[in-house]
Order: structure tokens, then C-alpha cells, then sequence
């Protein structure tokens, strides 16, 4: 047993640890979570500035993604809609509408300039075996700017999950920039469908968001919708309208959609409904305004990590330092590898070395002509020197090549490379004006291109108040009760005691002084002759002194009790009143005069006695009550109202 226990604990961890890192969860440095990486990869691989068919890039992905091509062409549709780092022809679906994209032989794709400025450098990647060996893929790719802000995430591992919002690009970009140069920043989620946001809870990328529609009201009798919040679609935001309209939420005389490039969903209002008083109700009964929560969990170092949007920043704006001081020290490196060669080709032709080797009759001889040539030039050499490798390459230079060569050229290459050497060396020393510099000709090339509509904010921020649903719903079900029966409920036919809506709830007094707050029913039995019953109303009650005279169980003799329920559980029994006691009056007036009657006993000359209730202090709702008299009661009078 136990050897099967490690076993599933094993295989349980392995698992969850599988899906965590290679499925669910986009890692930090590139944002992107396994397939969008190998998609990418795929289509570099096979980039020759054409398009191609969907259907062969999800076949050539399949060598790097075990998980079968319909993960694969649906993960490249959505990477394609983020329209920055795929390049579409075709129907790639409507974001709006909900609609598919076309079957993956009729569309076709390729990686943007942009995607490959941001990912493209086999230098820097490191690549391991695919799942069958036969190939290689990227473990990262260097990523120069903060993609899982830019793309957003949303993900369920085991045992967790990530809820990642998307990033204008540009805003994106520019926080990094301003995290480069000490600046303060605050970047806020930024949505392909528009809307608008409060981001008053959003805690940098750990707390809620609300998102609304963008409700056009002009006309006082009809309501356009003109953008949509995130996460809906035309035909969802539709339905949850009809739904809302059939539940008698809202009163409309029908519902258009003529959504084609922009979003225009016509709502007619029926007869004396107008648009200002339709707005709440829409808010609160449809998906014109939702709350996503936000949960930022990437992969970073391997292991799950909740970060916060300003963190992910100030490790992208080290990560693209660190990246273009590599590139430029590997430019600078091949650089100096080819002036070399050229130095010694310019000196192995200009000055006829090869001529030496003519009479040479062994491999050994001829490297030794060679570097015996070169003995007079070595200060032009350099302290490299001149190499096994150097002969080599100078041995295979082709005769045509030495006939044809032309010094002037030679020397004016080495004067470019020379220059570009001593332009890289200027940007190492002043690395992060250079990063920002490279920052600004990614932003230039994103508001160049007008497909992604020039990296303008399509979302509007801003602070609304939640729409309550209680404030919004109207008090149409009348809550009646029958006293002779004891039921209550909107089904019952009795007396109308309240207005009610169906988010409403209904506190019962009972005779007996138990008291309980229950949801409006259709009909419940409560009991005969209650003393109250009414609207659970947090805020009337707490304004409410609820007034108790009663008849002590044992003694008879007469109390008084004055409270305010402050609050309750739902459904839970309380008492106002000690067990066995006798409820004479329930009163909810703050001020009345009432008249105890005692009852008679020999040489009581007293029968009756006059109180106010404003004499008598409010004290909780525990307390026990004030004695009235040392007299056995036998009834209250109340003055009349």
C-alpha cells in the first residue's frame, strides 16, 4: 500500500507540476505560455515574408506540441487577434460578435517585423530537445518588452489559476521607459472590445475590476450600444438582455443587432420607459457591467510567482538592458572577428604573401611561408596574431577573388566596421539611453501601423458606482397575509402588508415575541395575529425603537422593553422577550402614552395607571426588560394613533 500511496503522490506531482509550468501559466520573460511559444517559433522557422496556410502551421507545430492541432489552431487564432505579433488573411473570427474563425485550410498567417524586433535572436535563445528529440525548440525567447501585460492571460493549473487583464502596448512601453529613467508610473488594464473601466480596487493587478458597455442614450427612447465590456460578446450581452426583459427587469420593445466593423446593438425601450431611467437596470441585470477579479500568477524561475504589474515592469526594464548589452557585446565580438579577417586578407593580397607559398611542398611549409609573411606586419596585425584558423581562412581566399581585389573597398569596409565598433562601445557605456532609444523605434513602429490601430487606448478609465440591484428593481410583488390563517407570502390572499421586490427580505414578529427574517415567499406559515411584519430594511430598523410590554411567565407582573435590531441571520429564531412571557403590546411609535389595568385583589385601590413610553431608556436587544409596577397586569390600553 505504501509503495502505491508514493506512487499516485508521485505521479499526482509530476502531473500538477506539468500542467503549471508547460500549459496553464505564461512564464515572465516572454509572456507566453508553451503553445503560443511554439507557434511562434514555427512560424519564424518558416518565414519568407509570405503568408501561409493556417492548416500547414499548425502541421509543422505539431512537432514541437504533443497536444494534438486543435489546441494549436485555436491558441493561433487567439494570438492573431492580439494583432501585434501575427500577421492575418482571412476570417480569423469577430471578437465582438463571438463569431469562428474559418476552418484552418481557408486562412492563412505570418510572424509581423514587430514580433521578431521583440523575440528574434538565436544568439540569445537557449534551445532544448522537442518531446520526441527529433527537434529543437526555444526554452525562452528573450523577450525585450513586458508581453504578459501586453497579451493578458487566463489559465486554470492545479491548484491555482491566473486571470491576467491585457496592456495598451504603447502605455506598456512607456512605463518601462519611465522605470528606466526613475520615473514613477501606473499602468491600468486597456481592452480590444473598448468600454469603460474602474480600476479603483484593480491593486496593481491583484484585486477587481468593474467593466461597462459604452451605452449610447441620446435618444430618450432607444439605447445603443456602441462598445463592449470585456469578456462579452454581442450575442451574449443580447441574451442576458432578453433574459433580463422576460424576467420583468427591464421593458423593452426589441433588441437589433447591426454590429459589422464597430459595435451597434439598438435597444427600443417600450411605451413610457425612457433611456435615463433604463441605464440602472441595464448595469444591474445584464452583462453591460460585470466585476472580473484579477489574479497576476507567472512562471519566473521556474516556479509560480503572483507579482504585481509595477514589478513586472522593473524586471522587464532590467531584462531588456541585460538583453541589448548582450546583443550589442555579441555584435561588437563578430565585428572584431571580421576586421581581423580583413586586416589579414588586405595584407595577405596587398602585400603578396601568397606568393611565398609557391614553392612549398607540405601543408607545414606552407603555413610557415604564411606566417613568416606576415612577421613584418604584425603591429598592423594586432595582439591577436595570426592563428591556425587565420591561415586556414586565408589558404582557401580563391585565385579570382585575389585578381579581382580591389584595396580601396577592402579599406573602406574596415573603416565601417571600425566605426560601428566604436558606436557600440558609446552604447555600452550609456546602456539605458540606448534601451530607451530602442523603446522609442518599437513605439514608432506600433503607431506606423495602422492594423493595430496605432496603439491608441481603446478603453476609457474612469470611477463609477456599482449599481445596486436592490436600488434598481421595482417594488412590484405585494406581500400579504392572511391573519385568521397565519400564512404569508405573495401567493396568499389576505391583506397587503408590503411592496416588495424579489431581492427584498421580510421580518416577522410573532405574538409570542420570537422574531426571524426570512426571503419573500410565495407562501409560508408564520402564524396567527403576528405583531409586525414588514421589509428587513437595515437602515428603516436601525431608525426603528420597537417597543415590548409584556407579562412576566411567573409573577404576572407587567415590563417594558425598548430596542433596535441592529442585526440578524437569515432564517435564525430570536426572542424580544423571556421564555414564557406574555406579549400585552408591540408599538413601534417613538412616543405614546398606554394604561396598565391591574388586576383586582382586596385592598388594592389602584386599578389603573397611565405611562409614556419616551420615559422608558432603548437598550439592546439582549437586555431584559423594565419593570412597570409591583402589580399583577391584566391589560395594556393604548391611546389610539
Amino acid at each position: 500500500m505504501a509503495y502505491i500511496k508514493n506512487l499516485f503522490d508521485r505521479n499526482f506531482l509530476e502531473y500538477a507540476s506539468y500542467v503549471i509550468k508547460d500549459r496553464a501559466i505564461p512564464d515572465l520573460e516572454d509572456g507566453l505560455k508553451p503553445v503560443q511559444r511554439r507557434i511562434i517559433h514555427t512560424l519564424l522557422e518558416k518565414d519568407d515574408g509570405k503568408f501561409h496556410k493556417v492548416a500547414n502551421v499548425v502541421g509543422e507545430c505539431m512537432k514541437y506540441h504533443p497536444h494534438g492541432d486543435a489546441s494549436i489552431g485555436s491558441a493561433l487564432v487567439v494570438l492573431a487577434n492580439k494583432e501585434y505579433f501575427i500577421d492575418r488573411q482571412g476570417n480569423f473570427g469577430n471578437i465582438y460578435t463571438g463569431d469562428e474563425a474559418s476552418a484552418a485550410r481557408y486562412i492563412e498567417c505570418r510572424i509581423t517585423p514587430f514580433a521578431k524586433d521583440i523575440f528574434y535572436n538565436p544568439k540569445l535563445t537557449t534551445y532544448a530537445d522537442s518531446y520526441d528529440g527529433r527537434n529543437r525548440e526555444p526554452v525562452l525567447f528573450p523577450a525585450k518588452i513586458p508581453v504578459v501585460l501586453v497579451m493578458g492571460a487566463e489559465g486554470i493549473a492545479v491548484g491555482m489559476s491566473t486571470k491576467i487583464l491585457p496592456h495598451n502596448i504603447i502605455e506598456v512601453m512607456e512605463a518601462v521607459k519611465a522605470c528606466l529613467q526613475g520615473k514613477r508610473f501606473q499602468l491600468f488594464p486597456d481592452f480590444p472590445t473598448g468600454g469603460l473601466l474602474d480600476v479603483s480596487d484593480y491593486r496593481d493587478g491583484n484585486g477587481k475590476v468593474l467593466v461597462r458597455a459604452k451605452l449610447d442614450t441620446s435618444d430618450p427612447k432607444r439605447i445603443v450600444i456602441r462598445e463592449l465590456p470585456f469578456g462579452s460578446t454581442t450575442e451574449s450581452i443580447m441574451g442576458s438582455i432578453e433574459n433580463a426583459a422576460k424576467a420583468g427587469r427591464i421593458k423593452i420593445q426589441s433588441i437589433n443587432d447591426f454590429t459589422t466593423e464597430n459595435v451597434e446593438i439598438e435597444i427600443k425601450l417600450a411605451r413610457g420607459v425612457y433611456a435615463e431611467e433604463t441605464v440602472d437596470a441595464l448595469f444591474a441585470f445584464t452583462e453591460c457591467e460585470q466585476s472580473i477579479s484579477v489574479n497576476l500568477l507567472v512562471i519566473k524561475n521556474s516556479l509560480p510567482v503572483v507579482m504585481t504589474v509595477t514589478e513586472i515592469v522593473k524586471h522587464h526594464a532590467g531584462q531588456l538592458v541585460k538583453i541589448l548589452t548582450r546583443e550589442l557585446e555579441i555584435e561588437k565580438k563578430e565585428l572584431q572577428d571580421k576586421l581581423h579577417l580583413r586586416t589579414l586578407e588586405r595584407i595577405f593580397v596587398e602585400e603578396r604573401i601568397y606568393k611565398g607559398i609557391e614553392k612549398m611542398k607540405t601543408a607545414e611549409g606552407v603555413e610557415k611561408a604564411v606566417l613568416d609573411g606576415f612577421r613584418p606586419f604584425m603591429k598592423e596585425v594586432g595582439s591577436r596574431g595570426v592563428s591556425h584558423e587565420d591561415v586556414e581562412h586565408l589558404l582557401r581566399i580563391p585565385i579570382r577573388r585575389i585578381s579581382l581585389y580591389d584595396i580601396n573597398k577592402a579599406r573602406n569596409e574596415m573603416l565601417e566596421i571600425a566605426a560601428r565598433i566604436k558606436e557600440i562601445n558609446a552604447h555600452l557605456k550609456s546602456i539605458v539611453a540606448y534601451a530607451l532609444g530602442c523603446l522609442d523605434g518599437l513605439i514608432a513602429k506600433i503607431k506606423n501601423n495602422e492594423e493595430a490601430g496605432r496603439g491608441l487606448r481603446k478603453t476609457k478609465v474612469g470611477a463609477f458606482e456599482k449599481v445596486d440591484v436592490k436600488e434598481v428593481v421595482k417594488k412590484d410583488l405585494e406581500l400579504r397575509y392572511d391573519r385568521k390563517t397565519g400564512y404569508l407570502g405573495t401567493a396568499v390572499s389576505g391583506d397587503v402588508v408590503a411592496e416588495a421586490s424579489p431581492f427584498d427580505r421580510v421580518i416577522t414578529i410573532r405574538n409570542n415575541g420570537s422574531w426571524f427574517v426570512a426571503d419573500i415567499p410565495e407562501k409560508s406559515f408564520v402564524g396567527p395575529g403576528a405583531w409586525y411584519i414588514a421589509v428587513a430594511d437595515k437602515e428603516v430598523l436601525l431608525n426603528t425603537v420597537f417597543t415590548i410590554i409584556y407579562r412576566e411567565a411567573e409573577s404576572g407582573l407587567p415590563y417594558i422593553k425598548r430596542c433596535v435590531i441592529e442585526g440578524w441571520i437569515m432564517n435564525k429564531e430570536y426572542s424580544l422577550v423571556p421564555e414564557g412571557a406574555a406579549v400585552l403590546h408591540l408599538d413601534t411609535r417613538p412616543k405614546f402614552a398606554f394604561t396598565a389595568v391591574y388586576k383586582p385583589r382586596p385592598r388594592l385601590k389602584i386599578l389603573r395607571e397611565d405611562f409614556k413610553a419616551q420615559n422608558f431608556a432603548v437598550k439592546g436587544l439582549k437586555a431584559n426588560g423594565v419593570r412597570l409596577s409591583g402589580k399583577e397586569i391584566l391589560k395594556i390600553e393604548v391611546k389610539a394613533k
